[in-house]
C-alpha cells in the first residue's frame, strides 16, 4: 500500500540496498530502481556501483545529511512534477540514522505518494548474530561525538533492560567501548563488523574484552554493537536466581507451575508476567 494522496504527483520509494554482500539485493528493489525517473543517494559514486551491477541506467542526484534541506527540496520538486523517485543509502534501509527521515516527513506534509521497499538492515542483523535476547531492543543509532553527550545518551538508557544497538565508526570504536563499560559496567556485548561480507567478523564477550581485543587489532570497517541490557535487581528485589529458585521449591513440593508463579509474584510484590518471562528464560539452555 502506497501512503500519500495526490494522484497527479510521483511516488518516492524508499529502498533498501544490501549492507555487503550484493546478493541480498531483492529482486522488487531491482525493478523498482530500473523503473523510476531518478535515484536520490547518499552517494552517489557508491551507488552507482550498485547500479551498474544490476544493469541499471537511471539518474542519479545526491541527498545527503549536509545538503537535505536543497537537495530535499529539489526532489520535491521532481514528484509534484509527477516523476517517481526512489531514495537509496549507501547501504541497508534509507531513513535508518541518515537524513532520508527529513525526506519521508517533506513527503507526508505535501501529501507526495510513497512506499518502502523492504530488505537488509544492518542492526536487526547484528541483533540477531550477537546471540544476546532478541524478545526487546533499542536501536540507538550513534553516539554524539561530544564526550559529554556521550555520557548523558548512555546514562539515560543504562536503566533499560532491553538489548542495546549503536552503530560506531572504526576510529571512534575503544573511546566508545571505553565510554560504555564507564557508564553501563561490563556488561556482555558484541561488535559486528562487515556483516554479510566475506570477512564478516562478530566479537563477543564483555566489554573489557572487546576493549581489550580491539587495543591489539586495530577496528576496520563499520561497526554495529549490541550490549546486554540492565540485568540489575532494583534495590530492595532478589535478583532473578533468588526469584526461580523460590519458583522450583513450590513446583518441586508438587505446586502447579502457574500457581507457583502466581504465589511467588504476590510475594515479591513482582508483576505475574514479569516473574513468568524470567521463569521461561531461565528454564531455557544458554546458547
Amino acid at each position: 500500500m502506497v501512503s500519500g494522496c495526490d494522484g497527479l504527483a510521483g511516488t518516492l520509494y524508499i529502498v533498501a540496498t544490501p549492507i555487503g554482500n550484493m546478493d541480498d539485493m531483492t529482486l522488487r528493489a531491482i525493478d523498482t530502481l530500473k523503473s523510476v525517473d531518478l535515484v536520490a543517494a547518499e552517494d552517489t559514486r557508491r551507488t552507482r556501483l550498485l547500479l551498474n551491477h544490476f544493469q541499471i541506467k537511471v539518474p542519479l542526484t545526491s541527498y545527503y545529511e549536509h545538503k537535505k534541506r536543497e537537495k530535499g527540496e529539489y526532489v520535491l520538486k521532481m514528484l509534484l512534477d509527477g516523476k517517481n523517485v526512489a531514495l537509496v543509502s549507501d547501504a541497508g534501509m534509507p531513513a535508518i540514522s541518515d537524513p532520508g527521515g527529513d525526506l519521508v516527513r517533506l513527503c507526508i506534509d505535501n501529501r507526495i505518494a510513497f512506499t518502502v521497499i523492504p530488505g537488509a538492515t544492518a542492526f536487526t542483523t547484528a541483533l540477531v548474530m550477537s546471540g544476546l535476547p532478541t524478545d526487546g531492543f533499542s536501536f540507538e543509532g550513534f553516539l554524539t561525538v561530544k564526550k559529554s553527550g556521550r555520557l548523558a545518551h548512555l546514562e539515560a538508557v543504562k536503566p533499560d533492560k532491553r538489548t542495546l544497538i549503536f552503530y560506531e565508526a572504526p576510529h571512534k570504536l575503544l573511546r566508545t567501548l571505553a565510554d560504555m563499560q564507564e557508564v553501563l559496567g561490563d556488561r556482555r556485548a558484541a561488535a559486528c563488523r562487515e556483516l554479510t561480507k566475506k570477512f564478516e567478523e562478530v566479537i563477543r564477550g564483555a566489554l573489557s574484552e572487546l576493549i581489550a581485543h580491539f587495543s591489539r587489532t586495530e577496528p576496520r570497517g563499520e561497526f554495529v554493537l549490541v550490549v546486554e541490557g540492565n540485568t540489575e535487581a532494583p534495590a530492595g528485589q532478589k535478583p532473578v536466581s533468588d526469584i526461580l529458585a523460590q519458583i522450583d521449591r513450590h513446583t518441586s513440593d508438587g505446586m502447579d507451575k502457574k500457581a507457583a508463579i502466581t504465589l511467588v509474584a504476590k510475594q515479591n510484590n513482582l508483576p505475574k508476567r514479569e516473574v513468568y518471562s524470567a521463569y521461561l528464560k531461565g528454564s531455557q539452555p544458554e546458547l
